[in-house]
C-alpha cells in the first residue's frame, strides 16, 4: 500500500526524470551536425580538391603532368604509408579506414563505459576532442591532405564513441514507457538542429562571391562552425545528466580499460544467450542499410538520373533536415499510442512507397522530387529513433554501453551492402532508376523479419520491465 512519502518520492523521481531527460535530448542536436555538415555535405569534396592539388603538385615537380584536366581525377595518384591511389578514390577509402577502426575501437569503448561511473565524463571527453578535431579541420589546405585523414578519423571515432555512451544513457534516464517518446524527441531535434546549421552553412557557401571569399574558405568555415556547434551544445545534456549507479564496475584509471576489455569478452560470449535480442539486431542491420543508402545516393539519384541543379539538391537536403524533425515527433506519437514495433512496420511500408515515387519522378520535375524527399524526411528519423528505444529494452541491465556499442559497429559493418546493391544495378542495367528501386529488397525484408521478432518475449528475457506497448 502506498503513502504519501512513496507519492511524493515518485514525482520527484519523475521529476528528475524530466530533467534529465531534456538535457539528453539536446546530444542529438549537438552530435547531428557531424555526419550531416562535415560528412554529407563539405569534408568529401574539400578533401578531393585538397588531394588533387597535391597530386598536380607532385606530377609539376617530376616533370609530368597527367592532372591538367581538373575532372581527370582517376589519374591523379596520390600516396600515403606507400600505398597508391586516384586522388578520387580517397573519400571512399577514407570512410572505410573510418568505419574498420570504429568496428575495432567502438566496443571496447562501450565495455569501459559499462564498467566505469563516469559516463558523463565520457561522452564529455569524446564530444570535445571530436569538435576540437572539426575546427582543426580548417587549417588543412594547400596540399596537406593526410593532415585532413587524421582529422577526420579522430573525429569519427570520437563522433562514434560519444554516440555509444549517449545512446546508453537512456535506460538509466528514462522508463521503458517513455524511451519511445524521449528517443524519437532526440532524433527529431537532432535533424532539426542538423538542418539549422546546415542552412547556414549552405547560405554562406552559396553568398561565398557576394562575401568576398572562395568556396574553400566557405567550406573551412563550415568546420569551424560545426566543432563550435557540437561543442556548445554538447554543455547542455552534460549540465542534466547525472552519474547512475551501475550494478557493477566503477574502476578508476587504468584498472577500468582492462575490466573494460574482460567485459567485452563477456558479453560477446553471453550474447548468444538472448537470441531474440540478436534477432532484433539483425533485423535493424537489414532495413537500416536501406535507410542509410537512400540517404546517401538521393543526391546523386537526382544529379545523374533527374538532371537537376545543386540548388535543387540543396533543397532537397534541406527539405529532408526539416521534415526529418516533424516526421520523429509523429513517430514518437504514433509508437504512443500502437507500439514502436508496429509503428515501425508501418514506416517501412512508407519507405517502399517513397521508393516506388522516386522510381517514377521524370526527369526535370522538380515538385516530384521535393514531394518524395518529403516522404524520406518524413520517416528518416522516426524509423531509426524508434529501432534505438526498442533496442534498448532488448539489452540486459548494466551491459547497454556494451550492446549499443555492437549496435553501432553492426550498422557500420554492413553499410556497405547496400550502396553495393545501388551501384551493381546501375552498372548491370546502365540506368539508376532500376538502381533505386532495387533498395526496396531492404525495406521487404526488414518488414517481414520484424513481424516474426518477439518484441515482447525478447524484453522478458533480458529481466527488463516490459513497457504497456511494444
Amino acid at each position: 500500500m502506498k503513502v504519501k512519502g512513496d507519492d511524493a518520492a515518485d514525482a520527484n523521481n519523475a521529476g528528475r526524470r524530466k530533467k534529465e531527460q531534456r538535457g539528453w535530448v539536446w546530444y542529438d542536436v549537438a552530435n547531428s551536425v557531424f555526419p550531416t555538415s562535415v560528412i554529407t555535405v563539405f569534408l568529401s569534396l574539400y578533401l578531393t580538391s585538397i588531394a588533387t592539388n597535391a597530386a598536380k603538385a607532385d606530377s609539376a615537380l617530376n616533370g609530368a603532368n597527367p592532372c591538367a584536366n581538373d575532372n581527370a581525377f582517376d589519374r591523379c595518384d596520390v600516396t600515403i604509408l606507400g600505398l597508391q591511389f586516384p586522388s578520387g578514390s580517397l573519400w571512399g577509402y577514407l570512410l572505410s579506414i573510418a568505419t574498420v577502426v570504429q568496428v575495432i575501437v567502438l566496443p571496447v569503448m562501450g565495455a569501459i563505459a559499462d564498467r566505469t561511473q563516469n559516463k558523463k565524463k565520457m561522452l564529455g571527453f569524446f564530444a570535445f576532442t571530436g569538435s576540437v578535431a572539426t575546427i582543426a579541420l580548417a587549417t588543412v589546405e594547400g596540399t596537406n591532405w593526410k593532415l585532413g585523414v587524421l582529422l577526420f578519423i579522430i573525429a569519427n571515432i570520437c563522433y562514434g564513441a560519444s554516440v555509444v555512451v549517449y545512446y546508453a544513457f537512456l535506460p538509466e534516464i528514462a522508463t521503458p514507457d517513455e524511451r519511445d517518446a524521449v528517443s524519437s524527441r532526440g532524433w527529431a531535434f537532432g535533424y532539426l538542429g542538423g538542418g539549422v546549421a546546415l542552412a547556414i552553412q549552405l547560405g554562406i557557401t552559396l553568398s561565398a562571391d557576394s562575401l568576398g571569399i572562395s568556396s574553400g574558405d566557405a567550406a573551412r568555415i563550415a568546420f569551424v562552425i560545426s566543432g563550435i556547434w557540437w561543442a556548445a551544445f554538447t554543455i547542455i545534456p552534460l549540465r542534466a545528466l547525472t552519474e547512475h549507479q551501475r550494478p557493477h564496475g566503477g574502476e578508476q584509471g587504468a584498472s577500468v580499460i582492462s575490466a573494460g576489455f574482460k567485459e567485452l569478452g563477456t558479453t560477446l560470449r553471453q550474447a548468444k544467450a538472448f537470441p531474440l535480442t540478436l534477432a532484433f539486431l539483425g533485423t535493424y542491420l537489414i532495413y537500416t542499410d536501406g535507410i542509410a543508402t537512400v540517404a546517401n545516393v538521393s543526391a546523386q539519384y537526382g544529379s545523374v538520373e533527374l538532371k537537376f541543379d545543386q540548388q535543387t539538391l540543396i533543397t532537397v537536403i534541406l527539405i529532408v533536415q526539416f521534415v526529418a524533425f516533424i516526421g520523429g515527433v509523429l513517430h514518437g506519437f504514433v509508437a504512443k499510442r500502437v507500439g514502436a514495433k508496429k509503428t515501425i512496420l508501418g514506416s517501412l511500408v512508407v519507405w517502399i512507397v517513397v521508393i516506388t515515387a522516386a522510381f517514377f519522378v521524370e526527369a526535370g520535375d522538380e515538385t516530384s522530387f521535393y514531394l518524395v524527399a518529403a516522404g524520406i524526411g518524413i520517416v528518416l528519423g522516426g524509423t531509426n529513433a524508434l529501432s534505438r528505444s526498442l533496442f534498448s529494452q532488448m539489452v540486459p541491465p548494466g551491459r547497454e554501453a556494451q550492446y549499443f556499442s555492437l549496435y553501432e559497429v553492426g550498422e557500420r559493418s554492413t553499410s556497405w551492402l547496400g550502396p553495393l546493391v545501388f551501384a551493381g544495378v546501375g552498372q548491370a542495367t546502365g540506368s539508376l532508376r532500376p538502381a533505386i528501386l532495387a533498395l526496396i529488397i531492404f525495406f521487404v525484408a526488414g518488414f517481414v523479419l520484424l513481424i516474426f521478432v518477439p518484441v515482447r518475449r525478447a524484453i522478458k528475457a533480458v529481466g527488463n520491465k516490459e513497457p504497456a506497448l511494444v
